[in-house]
């Protein structure tokens, strides 16, 4: 057993020079030392997601955990701990987070102020980039059928539900959208791959007569890496587009 500075209180077993000490201290006193290291670890990942507002990244509560403790396990146990509860851990993306029970949400009163209503032509455009992301203005215009105002996208950028992912490698170098983890989290998707099916999204209304009826949505990626045909945007990027001045400060 042995004490991490990095992490405080961590505990974790090393083969090795404590090989003797191990046999001495028996299976059963090994198996206390390490569900004891598996109960610090979970104590370290719930009070970073307890006190975060955002979903916490996977990869800063692995960083915080003690040597050789798996974060798949130890979020997996946190889960389960707080499945019956009025609070579950959530996945969402790569990242952690607690949120009230689907079955109370409706005890929880949001503030009308807090999200903006989407007008039909958001809805839809939100849609659309969310199952045929990385895509540019050019073919959500194809999917849909209509024009597709600047103010829309605009809106949906603001919402937090949608970010530029990058630049088409094809002339024009148009922009790419894609949805983003506050999108995963505010509908409760663990993934891309957990949005609902077309029949779905149509018998909600977020998909108008005016998609084609054989539109299938491709499968969507698991994470957030650019594509083969796209480049990461750059700073010069952002000047010419208009949200950073050429000093490099971000327009108001």
């Amino acid at each position: 057993m042995t004490m991490d500075p990095g992490h405080g209180t961590a505990f974790a077993l090393e083969p090795g020079a404590g090989d003797m000490d191990n046999h001495e201290i028996g299976s059963d006193g090994l198996d206390a030392l390490r569900e004891r290291a598996l109960h610090e670890a979970e104590r370290i990942a719930e009070a970073l997601v307890f006190a975060s507002s955002e979903p916490v990244a996977g990869k800063l509560i692995a960083g915080k955990l003690p040597e050789g403790v798996s974060l798949d396990g130890v979020m997996a146990r946190l889960a389960d701990r707080y499945a019956p509860r009025g609070i579950n851990l959530v996945r969402v993306g790569d990242a952690w987070a607690f949120r009230t029970a689907a079955d109370l949400g409706f005890l929880i009163r949001r503030d009308e102020s807090e999200v903006k209503k989407l007008s039909r032509a958001g809805l839809e455009v939100l849609s659309t980039i969310a199952y045929h992301q990385p895509v540019t203005r050019a073919e959500i215009e194809d999917v849909r059928g209509v024009a597709t105002s600047k103010g829309t996208l605009d809106v949906l950028l603001e919402s937090g539900w949608v970010r530029m992912r990058g630049r088409r490698r094809s002339p024009g170098r148009p922009v790419t959208y894609g949805t983003t983890v506050a999108f995963l989290d505010h509908f409760g998707l663990e993934d891309l791959r957990d949005l609902p099916g077309m029949d779905e999204l149509k018998g909600a209304g977020l998909l108008s007569g005016r998609v084609p009826s054989n539109f299938q949505p491709p499968v969507t990626p698991g994470n957030d890496d650019l594509s083969d045909d796209e480049d990461p945007i750059t700073q010069m990027d952002l000047e010419e587009l208009g949200l950073l001045t050429p000093m490099g400060e971000a327009d108001d």
